[in-house]
């Protein structure tokens, strides 16, 4: 494994390298690295990386959101108000309704096939979105109207939201029922995990008041902090839904508002642990793509895809009808809400597992969302807005 691991840190670092020299995201080259060294084409991975890579997806994803939480100004995401709660659930509904209506005619699928595809492709990626909203911060590129506050937050919730649908709907289409409370699940996980998050935070800045440490100490105890958040998750899964990764941003925002200072100095540490996780995240997303799979229905995939695409573009425009933002913010928020990664690889394969008659096309969609959509919208991000956004001047 630790062979696997070097190999994943040098040739992820230096596929990313290359692929900045050339003005593309550095995450293609890294997804690309994974793909190579993965299973399908050089195998050069041990089986043990392979069976904890979801846990690592997943530490990686926790390192981008605590340090999301501890940059995430309040103020600043009160100024954008209804569309910031729109953002959380719209976007992700108006796509999985284009995926409903597309997918069965071009891929031959049922209705409730087509929702499950729906589901698994509506995610939006926080571990593209976020770094790249946190940087649009750091250089007050929109922050006067809330806008990457805005979208950091809405991307993480959405995350929650689709997944509870991707639960209903794979159960419908194994034959069960989905009844009411499913859904209540998702107002209550939200909940919870935002007030889990502020308790925490709450007891943190108390506890950093009182006990002298260094930054690095304050560091690690967030973090382990924030991974018991999420095995309290699984842990009282099926018993009381929690939205632990909100739970996560929630504590660093407390802490941010109640010492800024302090944040700021364990943010700032945060990055310095990005670099090394960004590079471990898409280089196992890419090692968990199964090209083999994606080769046999490129075409179907790519056009139902870039429908739902129009109708989630259209769900963002919904959402900031009528706001301070103007039509060029407004396409600025529609590109930052079109890159997948992380979701679809961890879920994209669990219709094939489960045995649904859908299970191969599900995961060809999810590869060619991961394969199209990160690189694309990180590119348009990166590329757009210093044109499309006003850059703070006090």
């Amino acid at each position: 494994m630790l062979t696997s691991l070097g190999l994943l840190f040098l040739f992820g670092m230096f596929m990313g390298r290359i692929f900045r020299k050339i003005n593309l995201p550095p995450l293609t080259g890294m997804i690309i690295a994974g793909i190579v060294l993965g299973p399908c084409v050089l195998n050069l991975l041990s089986d043990t990386m392979l069976e904890i890579s979801a846990d690592l997806r997943k530490t990686a994803l926790i390192i981008i959101l605590a340090r999301a939480g501890l940059s995430l100004d309040l103020k600043s995401l009160k100024k954008v108000g209804r569309p910031a709660v729109m953002m959380c659930f719209v976007p992700a509904m108006f796509e999985m309704a284009g995926c409903i209506i597309i997918a069965p005619y071009i891929l031959g699928i049922s209705r409730i096939e087509a929702a499950v595809a729906g589901a698994v492709i509506a995610a939006v990626s926080p571990a593209v979105v976020v770094p790249r909203m946190l940087k649009l911060m750091e250089t007050k590129y929109g922050t006067e109207k809330g806008i990457p506050q805005m979208i950091m937050a809405a991307a993480s919730v959405d995350d929650v939201f689709v997944i509870v649908f991707f639960t209903a709907f794979t159960s419908l289409a194994q034959g069960g029922s989905v009844s009411a409370a499913s859904f209540i699940q998702i107002p209550v996980s939200i909940v919870l995990g935002i007030a889990l998050g502020i308790v925490c935070g709450f007891i943190l800045n108390k506890f950093f008041n009182i006990i002298s440490t260094s930054d690095t100490s304050k560091v690690i105890i967030l973090l382990s902090i924030s991974y018991m958040l999420t095995a309290l998750e699984t842990a009282l899964e099926g018993i009381v839904p929690i939205a632990s990764l909100l739970s996560i941003m929630a504590m660093g925002a407390v802490l941010l508002k109640l010492n800024a200072e302090t944040a700021q100095n364990i943010a700032s540490r945060f990055a310095q642990l990005w670099v090394a996780a960004e590079i471990l995240l898409f280089t196992l997303v890419g090692a968990a793509v199964d090209i083999r799979y994606a080769a046999s229905s490129f075409v179907g995939a790519v056009c139902v895809i870039a429908f739902a695409m129009v109708f989630r573009m259209a769900g963002v425009q919904v959402c900031l009808f009528k706001t301070i933002l103007n039509k060029n913010e407004r396409l600025f928020a529609a590109f930052s809400y079109m890159p997948k990664a992380t979701v679809q690889a961890a879920i994209g394969s669990v219709p094939l597992a489960m045995g649904l008659a859908c299970g191969e096309t599900v995961l060809t969609l999810a590869v060619w969302a991961i394969f199209i959509t990160a690189p694309v919208g990180a590119a348009l991000i990166d590329l757009t807005y210093k044109k499309l956004l006003s850059k703070e001047t006090a």
